[in-house]
């Protein structure tokens, strides 16, 4: 009896020390983690600061901050699983192995991560860039890891996966600077057409928004002769910032004017022959 009572008194002290040293573990590790994170958070917030500090570009800050903040969590979960007792090598071989795994899940998500990948190194666009692409039109906000953020002139957020965008077509409105604006109009068959065109060059000149430098001067031009009515075409070059500013209320003075001026809108025209 007495050597069996013996044999459960040491298994007992045998589980109570492992859960004591396991305890310990456990709890150095969980305090290692929260105190880790905010040693992590603070500094990504150092370099945050410093990267706008030294005017690193808005273009790769997103996407670098994100990397080493990854790193930084990684080896910070590395070093617990030291703390623990778990072989460093083993751990990291398990990590390699979900991270494998992970990537064969989420086999999209990583061909979004080498598409911005190939944006931040070919530079088709940057942050601040007004661009078209897959049917988005507006000014680039953020260029992350996996996604590009758009902010349209609606004042909506268009958020678009990046390899969307490198396997369509990306049209940048900012790379030289300047634009030209198309505004077509029309007036009636029979209208004078001299006249019209100087009614609308004296809206273009007189318009702040419209730049008037060297190759880039304002024009009215015969487009089309429609069904109804003569189509002219009004192509002034205005600035991205001024671009629908120009669009819109330009477009309007010059409605404006021509009726001012006796021009009427083109209406339906038929012509009819009497046969006797």
């Amino acid at each position: 009896m007495n050597t069996i009572k013996q044999s459960f008194a040491n298994f007992y002290d045998a589980i109570a020390s492992g859960i004591g040293d396991w305890g310990l573990k456990l709890l150095g590790a969980f305090a290692a983690l929260i105190l880790g994170l905010w040693i992590i958070r603070m500094f990504m917030k150092g370099v945050a600061k410093a990267f706008e500090s030294r005017r690193i570009d808005e273009t790769l800050r997103p996407f670098l901050l994100t990397a080493i903040g990854f790193s930084l969590k990684a080896l910070l979960i590395i070093s617990i699983a030291g703390i623990v007792g778990v072989p460093t090598a083993s751990f990291a071989a398990l990590i390699a192995g979900i991270g494998v795994a992970i990537g064969a899940a989420f086999n999209g998500s990583l061909g979004h991560l080498a598409s911005g990948i190939m944006l931040l190194i070919f530079r088709p666009f940057k942050v601040g860039d007004l661009i078209k692409t897959n049917g988005a039109f507006g000014f680039v906000r953020e260029i992350s890891v996996f996604v590009t953020v758009i902010e349209t002139f609606q004042m909506e957020t268009e958020i678009i996966p990046n390899s969307s965008i490198t396997s369509g077509r990306i049209t940048n409105l900012t790379k030289l600077g300047k634009l030209r604006v198309d505004m077509p109009f029309a007036i009636r068959y029979g209208s004078d057409i001299k006249k019209a065109k100087e009614i609308v060059m004296e809206v273009l000149r007189t318009d702040k928004n419209i730049l008037d430098e060297k190759d880039m001067q304002p024009s009215v031009v015969v487009n089309n002769l429609g069904e109804n009515g003569i189509e002219l075409l009004a192509m002034p070059y205005a600035t991205c910032e001024a671009y629908w500013d120009v669009y819109w209320e330009t477009r309007q003075r010059i409605v404006e004017a021509l009726g001012t001026a006796g021009y009427e809108a083109p209406l339906p025209q038929r012509v009819v022959t009497m046969v006797q």
